[in-house]
């Protein structure tokens, strides 16, 4: 029977194995710095969505503020506070809309997002 000696496949793995670390750390790194702008996106729609169900019981100065203070914390950009609300008579309803953009950059790459969110909701 012949077998192979521990010291001739030393080592002949390890190309392979960094190769791929390297691929795993660069897909989180990406994954990391390109998904942040849609988490704070998906927030902002959220909190648009709750002030949408709550505008029977408020009025459109109060729910501009707490979206305001909701781009605030998120660290938006300014033009996210450009909240148009709309309340419709027939039928009656409430639509809040916004658009901001935001730029990533990171290595070999510079890409700007353009967000609208939008919340709509019966009165």
């Amino acid at each position: 029977m012949v077998t192979a000696s521990a010291s001739s496949r030393r080592g002949s793995s390890t190309s392979g194995c960094l190769f791929s670390l390297l691929i795993l750390v660069a897909g989180i790194y990406y994954g990391i710095h390109l998904g942040e702008p849609w988490l704070r996106y998906y927030r902002l729609l959220d909190e648009m969505r709750v002030s949408a169900r709550l505008a029977p019981t408020l009025n459109d100065g109060v729910i501009r503020r707490r979206l305001e203070a909701k781009v605030e914390e998120l660290g938006l950009p300014l033009e996210a506070k450009k909240f148009q609300i709309t309340r419709t008579g027939r039928p009656r309803k409430i639509v809040i809309t916004c658009q901001y953009q935001e730029t990533v950059e990171v290595p070999l790459l510079t890409h700007t997002f353009v967000f609208t969110p939008k919340a709509e909701e019966t009165l």
